[in-house]
């Protein structure tokens, strides 16, 4: 799990998983912002909201030298991630032209990279016996470490 390639399979692993979760539910927000905020979630009630901002912001741009088109992302002072699309915001004006291209990234290579970004700093700081711990406590019916399951879901 140390390599980031394997970060990115988690990632995407995870995306999946939300994706798969949204379609039988009710589908709405992207992947990337469901797989963000319950991180978020947990990660807040770890590390708490200042914790949890820091991992985010600098997350955010590690991917943004990656994916360029998440420039318009920020990170909100509670944490979350905004200006995408996903509401109004202060400063959408200043983005219009962008915002269908990074709402597209978000939701395809961006997002891998935004959360892999985000989980390998999780590594770094938490180690892997403990980040993986905390993957499964956030998403307990997810298979974390069998990529051949279909779905990112145990068989």
């Amino acid at each position: 799990m140390t390599t980031p390639s394997k970060m990115r399979d988690l990632a995407q692993r995870l995306l999946d998983y939300e994706a798969f979760e949204a379609k039988a539910s009710e589908p709405g927000e992207p992947a990337t912002i469901l797989v963000y905020e319950k991180l978020r979630q947990g990660l807040g009630e770890f590390a708490g909201a200042a914790g949890f901002l820091s991992l985010a912001s600098r997350a955010l741009a590690l991917a943004r030298t990656e994916a360029p088109s998440l420039s318009v992302a920020r990170i909100s002072a509670d944490g979350a991630l905004t200006g995408l699309g996903q509401g109004p915001g202060e400063f959408e004006s200043q983005i219009d032209n962008h915002k269908d291209q990074a709402a597209e990234q978000l939701s395809g290579e961006g997002g891998i990279i935004l959360i892999s970004s985000l989980l390998g700093l999780l590594l770094i700081f938490l180690g892997e016996a403990l980040t993986l711990s905390l993957l499964r406590v956030t998403w307990p019916g997810a298979a974390l470490d069998d990529s051949s399951s279909e779905n990112g879901r145990k068989a």
